[in-house]
């Protein structure tokens, strides 16, 4: 899904079974949700907007943009809270 590399390493993010499968340890087991719509990779304070609503339901998020879509990663177990949270955010954007 993504690589990205750091002075300190390279930072692979895959499907757990890949990661098994070559033997790979991995760290935040977590679920991807695609958000159905393209932001500007300028936007200001979109990605801040739901990371905190996320937060304050004591959930950590890991945030990635893609050029057409913004990616939440979510920790497992905790996919169907961030889809309500997320669904709220889109009603209450919407009036």
């Amino acid at each position: 899904r993504m690589m990205f590399q750091e002075a300190e390493g390279t930072t692979l993010v895959l499907l757990k079974d890949a990661a098994q499968a070559a033997d790979l340890p991995y760290e935040f087991p977590s679920r991807m949700i695609t958000l159905n719509i393209h932001s500007s990779l300028d936007a200001v304070g979109f990605m801040a907007r739901i990371a905190t609503a996320l937060g304050n339901e004591g959930m950590g998020v890991n945030p990635v943009a893609g050029f057409y879509h913004d990616h939440l990663f979510v920790p497992n177990g905790r996919e169907q809270d961030a889809l309500r949270i997320l669904s709220q955010i889109a009603k209450d954007a919407a009036g």
